[in-house]
């Protein structure tokens, strides 16, 4: 099955190359380009990608915005690009449900990947600026007196909110919870399902936003890494 993509970036060199890298690959094809967030908002209503590639600073309609739209109205997965200083609203645009974000200077190798995996269903950060992201969780999370339960989950669905935020695999959290990864998977499935997420980095986000977990160690792993 092929990966139709949209590369959205204001600077056309930027654009092209992301566009050449990815459409030189056999089970993936650019469908279209914008060098705006309007243009790239209008382009996803058209050719509906499964993957759609949007630059954070664009002029007019910005990237948050269209990624916003674009994943409101849409099955098209979002993966933002950001400058390494990562744009303070890059965690905004994961919590109107991009799938993650890369460093413009990503490697052509991460960057294939990380279209194949988002396109497959799963979430991916950078780590390089996921801690800039629990920077971002503490500065604009006030913590509850008492992590709460969350309503509606069952204790073993609690137990893998929490697992999810930690940044366990499901066969981590399998292993975690003494059950195989088929019931860790159904456990995960159900977690989203049930709070309305459309993945598990919109999970993590509301497991700290909600105090259900509160902040630990930092991750660090080299290269792009898919949550899951």
């Amino acid at each position: 099955m092929t990966i139709g993509v949209l590369v959205a970036d204001d600077q056309d060199l930027v654009r092209a190359g992301f566009a050449s890298i990815l459409d030189a690959q056999p089970d993936i094809t650019v469908i279209a380009e914008a060098g705006d967030g309007e243009a790239a908002v209008a382009l996803a209503r058209r050719f509906r990608p499964d993957v759609a590639l949007l630059d954070v600073r664009m002029p007019g309609t910005d990237g948050l915005e269209a990624a916003r739209l674009i994943c409101a109205e849409s099955e098209t997965r979002v993966i933002m690009l950001t400058t390494f200083d990562v744009d303070s609203y890059v965690y905004e645009a994961l919590r109107v449900g991009a799938s993650g974000f890369l460093l413009k200077d990503v490697r052509r190798d991460d960057l294939i990947h990380a279209v194949r995996v988002v396109a497959a269903g799963e979430a991916l950060l950078a780590p390089s600026v996921t801690r800039r992201l629990i920077t971002e969780f503490s500065r604009v999370r006030t913590v509850p007196a008492a992590a709460p339960s969350e309503p509606g989950l069952t204790p073993r669905e609690q137990e893998t909110l929490v697992l999810i935020a930690r940044g366990l695999s499901n066969a981590e959290i399998a292993a975690a919870l003494v059950v195989s990864t088929h019931t860790a998977k159904t456990h995960v499935s159900n977690v989203l399902g049930k709070l309305g997420l459309r993945d598990r980095v919109q999970a993590t986000i509301h497991a700290y936003e909600t105090g259900v977990v509160t902040l630990g160690a930092e991750p660090g792993a080299p290269g792009p890494h898919p949550i899951g």
